[in-house]
């Protein structure tokens, strides 16, 4: 692969990120405002299928008490449900609650208004070419994360060497 592709997407994507960014995460019922990692624990939760406490601050980067902490401030907010595993009951299972879900929804990580603003600049045609190419990216990155997580499955339980 071309290396000049893969400097130009690593400095063309930060210029669309910061221009369009959502600045605070914001409760639209309570007005309250989460924390940029607070809001990011709420992206990778499902309201219906559980992850495992663990697994998440693995995923995250964080240590398991500092996912506990942030986990914690979310349960007393009432949006993430937090239960013990039935199989496990050491470990914890994690779900977004209604509350959590609204928020979610409502706090996409881009801010729709700045992007509609954005994509006036450009003509009808480069506003095409431009989705396309993100759809191809979109793709890829889909499909990355799938094989991603089929290696992650298929070296579960495996001693290591």
């Amino acid at each position: 692969m071309e290396q000049a592709a893969v400097r130009q997407l690593m400095e063309l994507y930060p210029r669309i990120y910061f221009a369009c960014h959502r600045r605070h995460v914001r409760d639209p019922k309570s007005k309250r405002v989460l924390s940029a990692h607070q809001a990011s624990i709420l992206d990778h939760l499902d309201e219906r299928e559980p992850v495992m406490l663990l697994e998440l601050a693995r995923h995250m980067g964080v240590t398991p008490s500092t996912m506990s902490l942030q986990v914690e401030q979310l349960v007393r907010r009432r949006y993430v449900i937090r239960e013990r595993d039935q199989r496990d009951g050491r470990r914890l299972r994690l779900r977004l609650s209604e509350d959590g879900t609204r928020v979610r929804e409502a706090n996409s990580v881009l801010d729709g208004e700045r992007v509609r603003n954005m994509l006036t600049r450009l003509s009808a045609e480069e506003r095409a070419a431009g989705l396309a190419g993100l759809a191809l990216l979109a793709r890829a990155a889909r499909e990355q994360s799938e094989e991603l997580v089929k290696k992650r499955k298929k070296g579960r339980g495996r001693l290591p060497e």
